[in-house]
């Protein structure tokens, strides 16, 4: 390396080299090395510069002004040109309409106006429990099968399609089979729970395969008091359908309509419960409009129950969000209407 800028030195003086060349010793000790060098050095010659061949003097005055101009020349109407020039004309692009907000033709307000609430409420009697009859008119729970939104009948089908595929048509049914019958054991062990022990029948009793669900409904429990009813029909007397509620009692000092929901997977939100708000607002506008209840109900509260024992997810639905589940109702009911 030393060597090589050695030459390189030499080389920029005229006729040093040359003489380096003439010296015997040099050439035996570095023949191959000297030459190469020496002709990679005169092998290079130097750009020529274009700008040089230019008359600077002459677009002296036109440089200056595209250097010294701040701010750009360019115009909105001048883009667009050049927009238009290099890609074309721009496409009919139309805004995303906004999806129109349906209001009901049959609105009924959720809570009724007519409906006249006793100054003294009898707190102390026993929850109301009225037996569901066989009536002509169709139930919440059938309205809202019925009236499936395309998505969500093909979400449904799919998972039946796919537990079919795992656990086969028999044991499909059978898996169907325990759940409800782990629903019904659910729902009757906390009507137990909230019914005086005198009321209690002989099979509302805990059981080892609702164990979990219990342990995971226990911080909720806590927050519910005065107790309504539980397990109770109600009809919508204007509107002509009919449920069964689960329970109606306080919930944090709110009256509240409260479905009890299991779960083998969580659901943290109000939108992982799909139609189950509608089917809460469903039971309170019953409720309102129903003679058999001398009170109405406002809020909603949705909990979901984990056989695990994990703690339960608590949906509360306040008056405003109730009156939003109720307009949807209302067209649900509408269209279950129109089919039939």
């Amino acid at each position: 390396l030393v060597r090589m800028k050695f030459l390189q030195l030499l080389s920029r003086k005229p006729g040093k080299l040359e003489m380096l060349f003439q010296i015997p010793f040099f050439q035996k000790q570095f023949p191959y090395m000297c030459l190469a060098t020496s002709t990679c050095l005169y092998s290079k010659k130097k750009k020529a510069n274009s700008y040089e061949q230019v008359d600077q003097e002459k677009y002296k005055n036109l440089v200056y002004s595209v250097t010294s101009y701040k701010t750009s020349a360019q115009t909105p109407e001048t883009i667009f040109e050049e927009d238009n020039l290099l890609y074309g004309p721009p496409g009919k692009h139309r805004p995303p309409v906004k999806a129109e907000t349906k209001t009901p033709k049959n609105w009924v307000p959720l809570i009724n106006p007519n409906k006249r609430i006793p100054l003294l409420n009898s707190d102390s009697n026993p929850p109301m429990k009225i037996s569901l009859q066989k009536t002509k008119m169709p139930s919440v729970t059938r309205i809202l099968q019925q009236t499936l939104s395309p998505q969500q009948a093909f979400a449904l089908e799919r998972w039946k399609q796919k537990m079919t595929l795992e656990l086969g048509k028999d044991g499909f049914a059978e898996y169907t089979k325990n759940l409800f019958l782990q629903g019904e054991l659910f729902h009757a062990a906390l009507e137990s729970i909230f019914l005086p022990e005198e009321m209690a029948t002989k099979e509302q009793r805990e059981d080892d395969v609702i164990s979990g669900y219990l342990s995971s409904v226990q911080h909720v429990l806590e927050d519910i008091s005065e107790v309504r009813a539980l397990e109770s029909a109600v009809q919508h007397e204007t509107l002509q359908y009919l449920g069964l509620v689960d329970c109606v009692a306080k919930y944090r000092g709110q009256l509240c309509v409260i479905d009890w929901k299991t779960s083998e997977k969580p659901k943290p939100f109000l939108k992982n419960t799909f139609d189950n708000p509608l089917q809460v607002a469903a039971y309170i506008g019953a409720i309102n409009h129903d003679a058999n209840y001398d009170f109405q109900v406002s809020c909603g509260l949705i909990v979901v129950a984990y056989k695990s024992g994990s703690p339960a997810h608590s949906h509360f639905m306040d008056p405003n969000l109730c009156s939003q589940y109720w307009n949807k109702w209302l067209l649900r009911l509408e269209e279950y209407m129109d089919k039939n």
